[in-house]
């Protein structure tokens, strides 16, 4: 209100004051207050003495708006209210239950940082544990989507398969089966990465990557099973970089450090025993190393990312240059067959020297002396030693010879297609050519391959790092994965294009001075290629060493495996030292299997169950279409989440069927173990909401422990009111509840029905069928429960109590404004409505209660536009956030935008509550306008002292029910009157120097008449009553009071008054709780119609019922006066527990 008013007795001249501000109180309880000539003289007194009136004040307030500020005696005097906690006056109708309920403006910067969130994020942070109870402060994160993301993938994704194997699996394979096993891996690990960022964006994911990832969805049963399964791939993986790093550094750069030589053919082995010792003391460093110091190795991140990218490079850059300047690497053929390069010095049988012919080395190969007359082999006789490039080339053509595949057993020689070659026995004769290490075909190459492809985790496993880690996790994560995929499908075409097909199929490079395949193509210099992939390898094993030991530790402090919860403690600074040793005995493992095409397959089988059940995880999430799942990644689909389910379990068969049944057995052992040791866990998994639409199983399964904050969505019950004739009276509920629910989760309608079961039994059934018949009408899916009851509140409380079955048991409460509770005879409808409030707080059950519910849309009706308003005035749990997201899935309310208003006191700082609001809501998922209301600590207006003085009165007069009719129309009517003349007097005294003033003081006089008629037409049933039974009233009326309201019209107004407060309370002996409580809900209703009068619904925090019961009928007056002037209303009343959080 602009204008203001004030309070000063009667008798007592203003001019007394001075030109200081001043407060005295003196022995007689007078108290002083003065500013220039703005002041004002207030005081208490006892009636006798005076009676305050109002007088307006001009006096700015004091947070420099320049609206005129109240002052009031009553409530501005800190005696009266020094004892109690709460002092504010705005947000008194909240008061008694802000321990358990705190003020929104307190409370979101708390939100907004993921803090304080009472329930859904403890088993996030990990505050039940020890350890985390005195974490340190960490710097906000800042890591944008590039640094933290793509470049991390990039580095994990493009590894050693690319370097060591990739051209061997293009020359195997041929290029068109080589680009089928990309595109099917890459297609896998797409389909995988767009679940991923479904689930990683729907909400705040903490590190922990795809572990965390599945075991909030899944449950900790699949958590467990697949985070050890992700944890021993990593292992692998470890293992595999280390065999890589080892091979590179003994084939291409040191061979003579070799400690076993082989001969005779017993090279592989001898180079597996070479990779065994020197990969044990590899593995023994680098697990030092990350002991000792793990930031270096996170430092060194970067330089092994840039050997990566630089080798890459290279291989471009030599593809380009090969097309104009092809590079000289000559190879050696006998017939067709491929010859190893350390065996010969000159690809002939026979030189020239000195005029005379001279046999070479590679004759004393095939022959038993170097004399051209020497006994030979039959097939080096036959055929001619042809010397041809092992890179021709861009332009060559050679792509259409490597088009198809080249398949073959172990020790099948390297040979060149549609070169001539006549067959001859090979006697002993196989040493010198170049020949298969181990059988091949298409399904193992599909399991050496996929390795390559894995490392897209790593964006999500840093999400703790990302400044916005929603929109850099799928941004980044997905573009490395384009980036990789074209690499590698366009590195397909371009081996194949450039480099010759033995030399593809040659695996170590022995018909090329055994340099690396790939390393020759590039450029300037294959030991770019040989160093970048030398770096890259090693850091790709640190990484692993230290990602792995703390994915272990996240699982054994999770407690769900209970014989790992050793692992999950280390040093002092948290490093896993116990995980770090188990991970170095079982990279061991790898180690000893010493063959890197050997222990490839294995880790694909554990990350490819990884990745199955992130897709599994996405599909059920999103089939169950639970409340918390917005995900702010929208590209996504259950298909495309089962398509890469289905891909991965086809792949892990079609790489090794054996190892996918071992894996899956491990899966399934661990899940076992979970399931009746460990399970302890409730984390809001998918499998949990699938158990609320299953049988018996799901039941009993669901009633262990109450659902958690992801899966809870409001499960109701709908209390009907029946007519005479047992029909529905407000069908309105019944269509709100179907928009709400939309066919989800658990409805109960419920009815009340009064007498004995046995005399009503038939009214019961009819009732029951006119109650299906509704819900079928306005296409209402849920159950009917109607009740014969002794009375309605039994009935009522019955029903709250003991609805449901199991874990199919409601948690809110739906009923319907009693909207003629001023206007009934007998005061058990509102009664039993306040007992309703209460027993469901008690019961920790949710409260909507719709106001105006016949006028709530009908299932057919559309909006098109408009919104709808959620006034958050108290945290309780989050209720008001959720219900306006579920009504937008429904197409009444699906073009509705929403808009979220919060109230700000005066030592709260307005805008950085928005900020934190938007930040809130963005962690959230949801979409809304937010605004910040200021509500300043403003004095109690002479409005809310007449509306609180005509409540209580009213109050006197229902509890005084033996006054006849007259007299009562006469009490109030005196009240009536006596508002018009304090309000008349206050307009004489005052003197009114505008307009405005005047239009106060006719709304003033229209709104006491609006009491009056009010009052009249509320109590005429109850007068009527009275009157028919004349022979009960006891006349309460001395004869004094008689006397006195005889000659009220006859004595001068100021007499007049005082005796009427003889009669009623005076203002200073009103309750002040309800004073302050109609001061909340008359401000509150000013704001709350002033911003949201348009909206199609309005949802606001509805006050709890006072303590005491004597002021029950003063709740409703307070909710009436609360939520008038609007036209839908959605009162919301929290059941004490968290129904909404940020993470996922």
């Amino acid at each position: 209100m602009s204008e203001r008013f004030v309070v000063i007795p009667v008798g007592r001249p203003a001019a007394e004051t001075n030109n200081k501000v001043t407060t005295d109180t003196s022995p007689g309880g007078q108290r002083w207050a003065g500013n220039g000539n703005n002041s004002v003289t207030v005081a208490q007194e006892t009636p006798e003495t005076s009676v305050p009136i109002l007088e307006y004040s001009r006096e700015p307030n004091k947070y420099g708006d320049g609206n005129p500020k109240e002052s009031i005696p009553f409530i501005n005097n800190s005696d009266l209210d020094g004892g109690n906690l709460y002092d504010g006056k705005n947000m008194a109708l909240f008061e008694e239950e802000m321990d358990s309920n705190p003020m929104v403006s307190s409370l979101l910067n708390k939100l907004a940082n993921y803090t304080n969130l009472t329930q859904g994020v403890v088993e996030h942070e990990e505050a039940e544990n020890d350890e985390g109870a005195k974490k340190k402060k960490v710097k906000s994160p800042q890591m944008g989507t590039f640094i933290g993301v793509y470049l991390p993938c990039l580095q994990n994704i493009l590894g050693v398969i690319l370097f060591l194997r990739f051209t061997w699996i293009v020359g195997t394979a041929g290029i068109l089966e080589s680009f089928a096993i990309v595109f099917m891996c890459c297609s896998c690990t797409m389909l995988t990465a767009i679940s991923m960022s479904a689930i990683a964006t729907n909400g705040v994911v903490p590190a922990g990557g795809s572990y965390y990832m599945i075991s909030r969805s899944l449950g900790p049963e699949f958590g467990g099973a697949v985070g050890l399964c992700f944890y021993l791939g990593t292992t692998f993986a470890g293992s595999m970089y280390i065999l890589g790093t080892i091979e590179i550094l003994l084939t291409y750069i040191v061979p003579n450090a070799a400690i076993f030589k082989g001969e005779n053919g017993g090279e592989t082995e001898a180079m597996l025993n070479n990779m065994r010792v020197y990969g044990t003391c590899c593995i023994i460093l680098m697990a030092l190393v990350v002991y000792v110091g793990v930031k270096y190795v996170n430092k060194l991140a970067l330089v092994f990312l840039a050997c990566v990218v630089l080798s890459i490079f290279a291989i471009y850059a030599g593809v380009i240059k090969s097309a104009f300047d092809p590079p000289d690497f000559p190879i050696c053929l006998l017939g067709n067959r491929t010859l190893l390069s350390r065996n010969y010095d000159v690809c002939a049988k026979i030189v020239i020297e000195a005029n005379e012919t001279v046999t070479t080395k590679l004759w004393s190969l095939f022959c038993d002396s170097p004399f051209l007359n020497a006994s030979c082999n039959e097939y080096f006789e036959m055929n001619n030693v042809t010397e041809i490039q092992g890179i021709p080339g861009l332009a060559s053509g050679v792509i259409t010879d490597n088009l198809w595949s080249d398949y073959g057993l172990q020790g099948m020689l390297v040979e060149k297609k549609g070169q001539p070659s006549i067959s001859a026995p090979d006697s002993k004769f196989t040493s010198p050519y170049v020949s298969n290490d181990i059988a091949t075909f298409f399904t193992l190459l599909v399991g050496i391959y996929f390795p390559s492809v894995t490392g897209i985790m790593a964006g999500s496993n840093r999400s703790g790092d990302l400044k916005d880690a929603q929109k850099s996790i799928p941004v980044g994560t997905i573009m490395a994965i384009a980036t990789t995929s074209f690499i590698y499908m366009s590195c397909v075409v371009l081996f194949g294009a450039c480099i010759e097909g033995v030399v593809l199929r040659d695996k170590f490079g022995e018909a090329v001075s055994g340099n690396l395949v790939i390393g020759i193509l590039s450029w300037p210099s294959p030991w770019v290629i040989v160093i970048g992939s030398l770096f890259s390898t090693c850091g790709a094993g640190l990484q692993s060493l230290t990602g792995a030991p703390r994915l272990l530790q996240a699982i054994a402090r999770d407690g769900i495996v209970p014989f790992l919860q050793v692992f999950g403690h280390g040093k002092a600074n948290g490093e896993p030292t116990w995980a770090l040793l188990l991970t170095a005995g079982i990279c061991e493992i790898g180690i000893l299997i010493a063959s890197l095409d050997s222990v490839a397959p294995i880790l694909s089988m554990f990350f490819l169950m990884c990745y199955m059940f992130v897709n599994l995880a996405c599909a059920v999430q999103t089939l169950l279409c639970t409340p918390n799942w917005r995900p702010r990644f929208k590209f996504y689909h259950w298909t495309l989440s089962f398509l890469g389910m289905s891909l991965c379990l086809a792949l892990m068969f079609i790489c090794s069927w054996y190892y996918a049944l071992v894996a899956m057995l491990i899966a399934g052992c661990i899940y076992k173990y979970i399931e009746y040791r460990g399970a302890e866990k409730e984390w809001g998994d998918g499998i949990r909401g699938l158990s609320l639409n299953a049988a018996r199983y799901a039941l009993i399964r669901l009633e262990e422990a109450p659902p958690h904050t992801k899966n809870w969505r409001p499960q109701l019950m709908v209390l009907l009111n029946l007519d005479s004739e047992q029909n529905v009276k407000h069908a309105g509920l019944l269509s709100f509840t179907t928009q709400l629910k939309a066919g989800k989760g658990l409805t109960i309608v419920g009815s009340v029905i009064e007498g004995t079961y046995m005399a009503k039994r038939p009214e019961a059934k009819q009732s029951e069928q006119n109650v299906k018949s509704a819900m079928a009408a306005e296409k209402t899916k849920g159950f009917c429960h109607v009740v014969v009851s002794s009375n309605l509140r039994d009935g009522v409380s019955h029903l709250i109590q003991s609805a449901g079955l199991g874990g199919m048991k409601h948690n809110t409460v739906l009923m319907a404004w009693p909207n003629l509770w001023k206007e009934q005879e007998d005061p058990i409808s509102w009664r039993n409505f306040i007992e309703t409030v209460r027993e469901t707080t008690a019961a920790h059950q949710a409260l909507l209660v719709a106001k105006n519910i016949d006028s709530f849309p009908s299932n057919q009706e559309r909006f098109s536009n408009g919104t709808i308003d959620v006034w958050w005035i108290v945290h309780d749990g989050g209720l008001l956030m959720l219900l306006p997201f579920l009504l937008q899935q429904h197409k009444v309310w699906r073009k509705c935008k929403m808009r979220i208003f919060t109230v700000a006191q005066l030592d709260d700082n307005s805008i950085q509550m928005k900020k934190d609001l938007q930040m809130f809501l963005y962690h959230l998922r949801l979409n809304a306008e937010v605004e910040v209301v200021e509500m300043h600590e403003s004095d109690i207006s002479a409005f809310t002292y007449e509306k609180t003085l005509v409540m209580e009165q009213r109050s006197q007069m229902l509890k005084q029910m033996q006054l006849s009719r007259t007299e009562r129309e006469r009490e109030i009517q005196s009240i009536t009157d006596w508002s018009r003349s304090s309000i008349r007097r206050k307009n004489h005294s005052i003197q009114p120097s505008d307009g405005q003033d005047e239009t106060v003081i006719q709304l003033a006089d229209k709104e006491a008449q609006l009491i009056h008629d009010r009052n009249t037409a509320s109590h005429a049933a109850i007068s009527e009553k009275v009157d028919a039974v004349p022979d009960r009233v006891h006349m309460t009326w001395t004869k004094e009071k008689y006397i006195a309201e005889r000659n009220r019209n006859r004595e001068p107004a100021g007499m007049g008054v005082k005796d009427l407060f003889n009669m009623k309370p005076e203002w200073e002996s009103l309750n002040q709780s309800n004073v302050r409580r109609m001061h909340t809900a008359v401000k509150l209703n000013e704001v709350v119609v002033n911003k949201s009068q348009d909206a199609h619904l309005v949802l606001l925090n509805m006050p709890g019922p006072p303590k005491n019961k004597c002021g029950d009928e003063n709740y409703m007056e307070f909710l009436e006066v609360l939520t008038e002037g609007l036209n839908r209303v959605l009162l919301v009343r929290g059941g004490g527990r968290e129904v909404i959080t940020i993470y996922s």
